[in-house]
């Protein structure tokens, strides 16, 4: 992208003003950036961190200012990034580093409509210069037809229908269906109806179940769910200091006003502010309403802290304003959740009302889905549904090391305190997903279609492995045994970094689509930034990327054996029909190993257009890359088969399709390697 130093003449005036109010320190708190975790590498092994890419502590005056200015950039924006005269910008967030660097989040809109999936990230210098961008999709936007063959009554029926069938309750279609350019997963950008359904899920939880219908065809697109799930005497906490107002009532006037709830078993409306004739709330039990207040509103008040004083962030939003809690939701309903549409968090009070989930973890996480809206806005569904969960377990973790609670210290287990299974067993284990029987340690190419809360697993897994290393461990009086996909070691660097990574990486790198292997290209991205380029914290994230078989090891040694190699170069179409290079295996005995080696070589402008197949003899096909990478160039891996199913001699097919416009390339190279 060409540079511009002109264009954001107004935006740089704001930036200064901020930069002369950031200090270059991390902000006072339990940890700062340099910090080493509990067993990291030695200290001598790893970097500092570089100042100038951590996040700016903006005020939300600050922040406003960035934002006004962007704005009245976008149509100079989007003329530099060659939108189409029927697009145009629409600022949603904006974030800057303390160097200067800002990173602007835009969504879409397309002859006056709404595109969903078309946000992107454009990144600029101090100066103005762009310096990046990141779109949750490469299609191109142009010469999509505006009108639609079917009626908004038959989507209203498709998504009505979609949610009976997932078991809803008292389903109806919270408003007309809106039309829409679908720009997600799928192909093409096209004419859609999105419907969104209310009533009630299964479990009691609120319903705002969003379906996208092609306004075509009448096919069901995609879907996706809105809600999203997982001095005070405290029940979990012990005894706290609460912000509070004033003649009393649980308002956090030092933090945006946060307020918390008591709905009293209702599941609608804001309910009641808890309100006392004295400054003390709750005693320690659940059969008094007021000790849940105290737990959510110490465990909002904790999370608020930890991203200002950790990340620089006033408020979810960075705006300043608080959220709100509510409490007591239902009967004995065993969940808590998050909405958007309210901006609050709900907490229910467990089995026969005896365990509310108010710990501090069940906070921050829910907390986080808030974070995540506003930021990456990751759509809660496939892979990018995964690393939402992810997301709000990685930094409930972060905010229970941070607080450093004596009744409730930092550890990698989620919900460990509200014994949700009635067994004493924490919700999830970060070391070890699996351990919970549904979560996966690792990813597969079938990870996006389970329920988000285990498709989370190798996010999870990663963190871990990042902040602590693989093996047997003891952090704060809880043993740990984590496991690797590929049976090598991984080296931690320290939660105090791990969390900085992530955070870099969700705020500034990652879309409403981004995958597994985004998830990767992004973190090690931020590593680069922070902590340099080659430098043992990069390096570290790409093995414990690989670690879950997301990617490989840096510096991986090719495998050794017999080969089978065709070095024929072969075009890949333009959004054209499938190609393939191909190699005769001769000469072998019996079947394929379960480690055959295929290595990939495909020169190529964007790999996030392209999928890859392994063809087997008999037509088998074993899928190696499937659309990921964004914006990356070129596939140059080597990946590992399990093809022991399969007669080893026969024409064996490396298999790729470019299913996207614009972008080019060939196949350079396919080769299997036989141990």
């Amino acid at each position: 992208m060409r540079s511009t130093p002109s264009r954001r003449a107004t935006a740089t005036g704001a930036l200064v003003a901020a930069a002369a109010m950031i200090a270059v320190g991390v902000q006072a708190g339990s940890a700062s950036a340099d910090n080493l975790g509990t067993a990291a590498a030695p200290a001598s092994a790893l970097g500092k961190v570089n100042p100038g890419k951590l996040p700016a502590d903006l005020t939300p005056a600050q922040r406003t200012a960035l934002i006004k200015a962007a704005d009245a950039a976008k149509a100079e924006t989007a003329a530099e990034l060659g939108l189409g005269s029927q697009e145009k910008l629409v600022v949603r967030d904006v974030v800057q580093d303390r160097d200067g660097t800002t990173h602007t989040r835009y969504e879409r809109t397309y002859a006056g409509l709404p595109v969903l999936g078309g946000d992107l990230i454009v990144a600029e210098s101090k100066t103005g210069a762009t310096t990046g961008v990141s779109k949750s999709s490469r299609a191109e936007l142009k010469n999509v037809d505006l009108t639609a063959d079917v009626a908004p009554a038959a989507a209203e029926k498709q998504a009505v229908g979609a949610a009976a069938a997932e078991g809803s309750k008292a389903t109806k279609s919270e408003r007309a269906p809106r039309k829409v350019v679908w720009m997600g997963p799928g192909g093409a950008p096209v004419l859609a109806y999105e419907t969104v359904v209310g009533g009630l899920q299964h479990d009691g939880t609120p319903n705002e179940l969003h379906v996208v219908t092609d306004a075509t065809s009448g096919a069901k697109l995609y879907e996706w769910q809105a809600v999203h799930t997982g001095t005070g005497n405290t029940q979990y906490s012990g005894q706290v200091t609460l912000g509070t107002a004033p003649s009393y009532t649980l308002t956090d006037t030092g933090r945006g006003n946060h307020k918390t709830y008591n709905l009293n078993r209702g599941t609608s409306g804001t309910g009641t502010l808890f309100t006392n004739s004295t400054d003390v709330w709750g005693n320690g039990l659940p059969s008094n309403l007021e000790t849940a207040g105290a737990d959510a509103h110490y465990g909002a008040a904790l999370t608020w802290d930890y991203y200002k004083n950790v990340h620089g962030r006033s408020g979810i939003r960075g705006d300043g304003v608080g959220a709100y809690s509510r409490v007591h939701y239902g009967n004995a309903y065993v969940n808590a959740f998050w909405q958007d549409s309210c901006f609050c968090m709900t907490y229910g009070d467990g089995t026969n009302n005896a365990k509310p989930l108010t710990s501090i973890d069940v906070a921050a996480h829910e907390m986080t889905h808030g974070l995540t809206s506003v930021t990456a806005k990751l759509v809660y569904s496939g892979e990018s549904g995964g690393l939402n969960e992810a997301t709000s377990d990685i930094f409930a973790a972060a905010v229970e090391f941070y607080a450093n609670n004596p009744n409730d210290k930092g550890d990698y287990l989620v919900g460990e305190k509200i014994d949700i299974r009635g067994n004493g067993t924490p919700l999830r284990y970060m070391d070890k997903p699996s351990k919970d029987g549904s979560s996966k340690d690792a990813w597969y190419s079938g990870i996006g279609s389970i329920d988000v809360h285990y498709s989370s697993g190798p996010a999870n897994h990663f963190f871990y492995l990042l902040s602590e290393g693989s093996g047997v461990k003891t952090v704060n009086g809880v043993t740990y045994d984590s496991p690797t996909s590929d049976g090598l070691p991984v080296t931690g660097i320290g939660i105090d970094k791990a969390r900085m990574i992530w955070f870099k990486a969700l705020t500034t790198k990652w879309t409403s689509s981004t995958n597994y292997a985004g998830a990767r290209t992004g973190t090690v991205a931020a590593a680069e930034e922070l902590y340099g380029v080659g430098s043992p914290e990069a390096l570290a994230v790409q093995h414990a990327w690989a670690a879950v078989n997301v990617g490989t090891r840096p510096g991986t040694t090719p495998p050794t054996g017999t080969v089978f190699e065709n070095t024929a170069d072969v075009s890949i179409p333009d959004n054209g029909a499938a190609v393939t290079s191909s190699v005769n295996v001769t000469g072998r005995t019996g079947n394929a190993p379960s480690n055959l080696s295929v290595g990939v070589d495909v020169v190529h402008t964007y790999i996030g257009d392209l999928v890859v197949d392994l063809i087997a003899p008999d037509g088998s096909v074993y899928n190696l890359h499937n659309r990921s990478g964004g914006s990356a160039d070129n596939i140059s891996q080597t990946y590992t088969v399990n093809a022991s199913s399969e007669v080893a001699n026969g024409t064996w097919k490396l298999r790729v399709q470019d299913k996207a416009s614009i972008d080019t390339g060939y196949i350079n190279s396919f080769k299997l390697t036989f141990p």
